[in-house]
């Protein structure tokens, strides 16, 4: 986490007035989506105003969209959101899955970053909407001495609605500093050798502790409107790739496993299949047990605790499915962390030593 109480001072040479000055670091700034700060109606509204305005997110004209969010959406949506959120709280920390697993993620990398290059590396996160903000997080590494930022969106794939816009609420809190750092944004690492492995061994382990196997694997992506696509964004491309690499790695045939697309929102076409279709029609195909796992999602969220864990799982048990196996995010597990942490090596490379 951010390590700010590096005492600044004033340089050997300077003038007497000379400002203190803290010792030069570099921030590695972990970016994931975001969470309201309750579920209670108005912080649920407050996020979903600020997720559902990005125009990354919801691309239509402000002067069609902005009176449909602000007079309808927001005025009944953060009740079932709210509700949805209420299901999976972690009631003890009170937060979001994803706030817990976001800080252990961060913890354990900056342990890692410690242990190999001391104190010229701070570590800490950020979300997208809502808290920790983007802005205060830069802020805080600028003002700790991190002369050099290494921006890094938790997102396998590229898609304009998670890594662009993460990317740009960045560069638009460093448009507000006075003095600049150097900054480099991490590509998308969905083919990284380190995270197919991890990935792999968790299908692994979900595997080998039940007693009958799964028919198929579900490999459930969170979908964006085909338009998309259409116009450019390597999304669909990029997570048809890591499944293709994950099915080599597990030496499975093709049709151990099948990719969809999940959180479908409005009233256009979106990347098919639809999971909370697809497991229907694998059920009355007479796949009766299925596994379903999510990585495109770096930390289980609303989306996979909630949206598969309960919709996606409903929509196949009603249909005549009888063994359902969620297989988790890989969150914070060993050989998650050590796969981002070496994406996070390459990335510093000529930084620091």
């Amino acid at each position: 986490m951010l390590d700010a109480t590096d005492k600044a001072a004033r340089p050997a040479h300077g003038p007497s007035d000379h400002p203190a000055i803290s010792a030069t670091k570099v921030g590695v700034l972990l970016a994931n989506l975001g969470t309201p700060d309750h579920y209670s109606y108005w912080p649920m509204r407050r996020y979903l105003n600020e997720f559902l305005s990005d125009t990354r997110v919801i691309d239509y004209p402000k002067w069609k969209w902005q009176p449909l969010l602000q007079g309808i959406i927001l005025t009944k949506r953060p009740f079932s959101s709210g509700a949805n959120y209420k299901s999976i709280w972690n009631e003890e920390l009170n937060e979001s899955p994803l706030m817990t697993i976001t800080k252990q993620q961060t913890a354990a990398i900056a342990a890692k970053m410690q242990a190999r290059y001391g104190d010229q590396v701070m570590v800490d996160f950020c979300m997208r909407y809502g808290n920790p903000s983007t802005k205060s997080k830069v802020e805080a590494m600028v003002k700790a001495g991190c002369r050099k930022i290494l921006f890094f969106p938790l997102y396998p794939h590229y898609a304009g609605a998670t890594s662009a816009t993460a990317n740009d609420q960045f560069f638009r809190a460093l448009m507000d500093e006075a003095w600049q750092p150097t900054a480099r944004v991490v590509d998308p690492y969905f083919e990284q050798p380190s995270y197919i492995e991890a990935l792999a061994q968790s299908v692994e382990r979900g595997y080998a502790a039940l007693a009958e196997k799964p028919d198929i694997l579900v490999v459930s992506y969170h979908g964006m409107p085909k338009r998309y696509l259409m116009q450019g964004d390597p999304y669909h491309c990029q997570c048809q790739k890591t499944t293709r690499l994950l099915r080599e790695r597990l030496g499975w045939g093709e049709d151990r496993i099948t990719t969809t697309f999940q959180s479908v929102f409005g009233p256009e076409e979106w990347l098919k299949p639809y999971t909370v279709e697809h497991v229907a029609e694998l059920a009355k195909q007479g796949k009766k047990k299925i596994a379903v796992i999510a990585p495109a999602f770096s930390a289980d969220c609303i989306e996979t605790l909630e949206e598969i864990n309960e919709e996606i799982r409903e929509s196949f048990e009603h249909a005549g499915g009888e063994q359902f196996t969620y297989i988790p995010c890989l969150n914070d597990d060993p050989a998650h962390i050590d796969a981002l942490s070496e994406v996070i090596g390459q990335n510093l490379a000529g930084w620091v030593s």
